[in-house]
């Protein structure tokens, strides 16, 4: 180990730093929020440095660089473009035994800056001891997608209670016991929902419920969207649920790069649903929901897309509600905005669509009872966007051209939508059952003059023009 990693209490302590350019400034707005006393000596000042001189938050010793500035400071760090006066602001410390870094200068640090993670009070810090900076900030930027915003709130209100737990729970195991299942349990859930009220009340409850000898937790669930294929679409929020789950109940539309992402000691459970194929009833999906939650696990309902668009989410989270089982929602993107925006065709635009319509291709076009009203769904100037339409795709054809929607109208069916192997076709909507027929699933049909721009503007994936390819990204049969 070539550096102690220690963290320094710096507040109301003397920093000097020698140099008032941008490289400068941005180490002093460091020091400041450590609660940094900083001196400043430069020929000149940035005008970020200026503005904090006349803010009075530091205060500029002079233009030139004397020994003497170091005798009572605890640290000093160098950031010119002068090489000789770096070299002699690290000597003349290194003389004093005070603490010195030169900016991008390792063998002259006596210390050095990690990259940070601050979620304060809780702050991470990664350093390839000056070898690597830039792996080290890569290494962080991973760490940061990775770790809660709300880790900060969650050591600030367990810091606030460390003692009543030293006073309730005796022994250091127990203690360590309780701290491990609220850090992972309810009590985590609710602080990062912002319910910080809430959050210190289920805190009570675990320690009453620790301090008469039961360690049990209750469980939760989490609907979590996956989005539509494109590991990359997962959100942040998705990610860390993923990570702290107990098991794992997912949808077949859930790409195995998702999965991939799962806690490896997860329990993985497929509860699936494919047209034609033996698939997990819906009650027996809402049963294991409630059954592995009411034995303390995290559960983490994994769906493709959104699970509040045609995903039945909200049926899922009644019937939670029902066995009062705490849960929360993580959005997803869904098949209809991640699709089409792999396809280049935006669901609105100025000039072809004021408005966009989100429908099921479930429904029964050959009879009365849809529920939908053909008649607006056939206006022009429109996109719809119809999600597990494919087999209903003549129906849909012929009752929006009988209610008045041009045959001529374009459409395109996406499939596999933001995936490597993604595949556009587009026709007309009198052409609609024919491009059905012939795509592979999950697939979306997108009706409307928006299509038209899919030729002008589709960026993802190959774009063949060749004719005769067997698998190509794009089929036109306009």
């Amino acid at each position: 180990m070539d550096y102690l990693p220690i963290f320094a209490d710096l507040k109301q302590r003397p920093v000097l730093v020698v140099g008032g350019g941008e490289v400068a400034a941005r180490k002093v707005d460091l020091l400041l929020r450590a609660g940094a006393e900083i001196r400043i000596v430069a020929q000149s000042l940035s005008p970020l440095l200026e503005q904090l001189r006349q803010q009075g938050k530091i205060h500029w010793l002079g233009q030139a660089f004397a020994a003497e500035q170091l005798d009572e400071v605890f640290l000093v760090i160098a950031a010119t473009d002068d090489s000789a006066l770096n070299a002699k602001v690290f000597s003349e410390a290194d003389k004093r035994r005070v603490l010195a870094n030169v900016v991008d200068d390792q063998p002259r640090c006596s210390f050095i800056f990690p990259s940070i993670i601050d979620r304060s009070p809780l702050v991470v810090a990664v350093s390839s001891s000056g070898q690597a900076p830039v792996l080290a900030r890569m290494l962080r930027e991973k760490l940061e997608a990775l770790l809660p915003a709300s880790l900060g709130q969650m050591a600030q209100v367990a810091g606030r209670w460390r003692g009543q737990v030293k006073q309730r729970l005796n022994s250091i195991g127990q203690r360590r016991r309780f701290w491990e299942k609220t850090f992972g349990g309810r009590f985590a859930t609710l602080v990062a929902n912002g319910q910080t009220a809430e959050a210190q009340r289920q805190l009570e409850q675990d320690l009453e419920q620790f301090a008469q000898g039961s360690e049990g937790t209750q469980g939760e669930i989490a609907l979590v969207g996956a989005g539509p294929g494109d590991v990359g679409l997962l959100t942040l929020r998705g990610l860390q649920v993923m990570q702290q789950a107990d098991v794992v109940l997912y949808d077949h539309l859930v790409s195995d790069e998702i999965l991939d992402l799962v806690r490896r000691d997860a329990e993985r459970i497929c509860v699936g649903k494919r047209a034609g194929a033996h698939s997990v009833i819906q009650e027996e999906t809402n049963r294991l929901l409630v059954e592995l939650a009411q034995q303390g696990k995290r559960v983490v309902r994994l769906k493709g897309g959104d699970p509040f668009i045609f995903g039945r989410g909200g049926e899922e989270l009644q019937v939670a509600a029902e066995a009062g089982i705490p849960f929360q929602v993580v959005p997803g993107v869904t098949a209809a905005a991640g699709a089409t925006a792999y396809a280049g065709i935006p669901l609105t635009h100025r000039d072809h669509a004021q408005s966009v319509t989100f429908i099921t291709g479930h429904c029964r076009p050959d009879g009365d009872g849809d529920g939908l009203d053909w008649a607006d769904l056939a206006r022009a100037r429109q996109t719809l966007a119809i999600y597990m339409g494919t087999m209903k795709a003549a129906d849909i054809s012929q009752r929006l051209i009988a209610h008045g929607r041009a045959a001529t109208t374009p459409v395109a069916v996406i499939s596999r939508g933001t995936r490597a192997d993604q595949l556009v076709q587009t026709g007309t909507l009198q052409q609609l059952e024919q491009l059905a027929q012939q795509a592979p699933l999950p697939a979306l049909l997108v009706i409307g003059e928006v299509v038209e721009l899919h030729h002008q503007i589709a960026w993802f994936g190959h774009q063949p023009q060749t004719e005769g390819v067997s698998r190509p990204a794009v089929v036109n049969l306009a």
